[in-house]
């Protein structure tokens, strides 16, 4: 396992994160004792953040995370996320100044901490004024409950208004951004990549394995094999289960068979390696995915191999993107040659 800088931050991280969605789920999760063991296992193995939100399991998972962390504390960068429903009254949801201040209470509760290395918005709340959201979290940073805080799912727009108006207040700002993103999820590329490099904001993307369609079970043809989470959920599958994803789920398999390797790993390591991500998040349900996760964290990926990932998987380049790329190309050729 490798440590990096969390964006601008002093704060230092693994380059793997473990994502806790599946501590507690009944459905296509795990129970605690095994979530207890893929949390030993992952710090033995050099892994030190974590992360998890108050609406994963209905709580339950920051509970299992908490008691699971607790002899190892300090040897944890412990993230969780708000903004998800926790109940069914009106401001059991949100980023208005009360939920947050009562939601940490109650994920520090859970969690069996008295602070929090990174808290997260997990959504925009367009029903909330920015500046609200955004001293809430200032007074839990200054509070002592929360060290840095980040967002989730924002638009490229929705972030650098956030970073503007954290100078403008002078509160605490998102130093860390947790998109979608993977060889089949690759839209951030286009805005938030490049906003997240120029102000120094961490990226740490979720679903790195495309929901399990690059873990190499998904092959053309084949139809969606029994007991995976795409064959239990809706959206999965609308999102991740067509023949252009299943072409880049069989280049990352025949990539995997030529550097003897697992199509998962190369698949996390080539969201490890992109411009701008500090650790990608994958999730396990057993010690055995975890072990098979975990060697993404060193493995380099040769650059023919990467080249044709990227082809495989490259972005359609519309308005303004194509222009764009016309410009920087006119430039290079005006350029003197070295």
């Amino acid at each position: 396992m490798r440590i990096r800088k969390l964006g601008r931050t002093g704060l230092k991280v693994s380059n793997l994160c473990l994502g806790t969605m599946t501590f507690g789920n009944r459905e296509w999760g795990c129970d605690e004792a095994t979530s207890r063991k893929i949390v030993d296992r992952f710090l033995d193995a050099g892994g030190n953040f974590i992360d998890t939100a108050d609406v994963y399991s209905s709580g339950a998972s920051e509970e299992i995370t908490g008691r699971a962390i607790a002899e190892k504390r300090q040897q944890v960068i412990l993230a969780t996320k708000v903004a998800g429903p926790m109940g069914a009254a009106p401001n059991d949801l949100g980023l208005s100044r009360k939920h947050i201040l009562d939601a940490v209470d109650a994920s520090l509760r859970r969690l069996g901490t008295d602070y929090l290395d990174l808290y997260q918005v997990h959504a925009y709340d367009q029903t909330t004024p920015l500046d609200e959201t955004l001293r809430a979290l200032d007074d839990c940073v200054r509070a002592g409950k929360v060290r840095y805080t980040g967002c989730s799912n924002y638009s490229a727009w929705q972030i650098a208004k956030s970073l503007g108006l954290a100078r403008e207040l002078g509160v605490a700002r998102y130093d860390c951004f947790q998109p979608q993103y993977s060889l089949v999820c690759r839209s951030i590329e286009r805005e938030h990549l490049p906003l997240c490099l120029e102000e120094g904001v961490g990226v740490i993307p979720w679903s790195p394995l495309a929901g399990g369609l690059l873990t190499g079970k998904f092959r053309k043809g084949q139809g969606i094999p029994e007991g995976t989470r795409l064959e239990t959920q809706d959206m999965g599958r609308e999102r991740f289960f067509n023949e252009r994803n299943l072409d880049i789920a069989e280049t990352v398999i025949a990539v995997a068979e030529e550097l003897g390797t697992q199509p998962n790993q190369v698949a996390l390591a080539w969201v490890v390696a992109q411009p701008g991500v500090t650790a990608p998040i994958f999730g396990a349900r057993s010690l055995e995915q975890l072990e098979g996760n975990l060697a993404a964290a060193d493995l380099a990926i040769p650059e023919d191999a990467a080249r044709r990932l990227d082809e495989v998987s490259r972005l359609p380049l519309d308005y303004p993107y194509d222009f764009h790329a016309r410009v920087r190309e006119m430039t290079r050729a005006l350029m003197p040659k070295a």
